[in-house]
């Protein structure tokens, strides 16, 4: 099977909103936190957000649409990897990144970039605000939601 590493810098970054939209429970999936350099993430104009198998990846090309671009982009894990399921989100924020020189190696990945820059706001997008004011609107199991609608008010 054919697998193919990615990066998530918005909402996908939330372990319960990747399971929902790859559909499935993410057992065959390690992560870790990483730094993409030279890049920004902006909050987009009203909107909470900014190893995969092939299945995986045609779901997440399907939740991202025309608004994102797939590029390969290069990171650096800033921790070891482990498995979606036993992966806990951090509830401290994390320390100073290391200077370039004493970053861990790199690890060519793939990522989304939102292509829309006229639809960005210049505030930059928090994900520990998108976690305490929004994700459980991505991810709620009493909401109606599917990958290539995204989140609704419920039926």
């Amino acid at each position: 099977m054919s697998t193919t590493a990615a990066f998530f810098y918005g909402t996908l970054m939330h372990p319960k909103i990747l399971k929902k939209i790859i559909e499935n429970d993410g057992s065959h999936l390690q992560i870790c936190q990483a730094v993409l350099l030279n890049f920004t993430r902006h909050e987009i104009k009203f909107e909470d957000y900014p190893g995969l198998t092939a299945s995986d990846l045609e779901k997440l090309d399907e939740w991202e649409d025309a608004e994102y671009e797939r590029q390969k982009v290069v990171v650096h894990p800033l921790e070891d990897l482990v498995y979606l399921p036993d992966y806990e989100m951090p509830t401290i924020k994390p320390s100073a990144l290391p200077s370039d020189s004493d970053l861990p190696g790199a690890v060519e990945v793939e990522t989304y970039v939102y292509t829309d820059l006229s639809n960005l706001n210049a505030d930059v997008w928090n994900f520990d605000d998108f976690v305490d004011k929004n994700a459980w609107k991505w991810y709620d199991p009493e909401r109606a939601f599917t990958a290539t609608d995204g989140p609704s008010e419920g039926v």
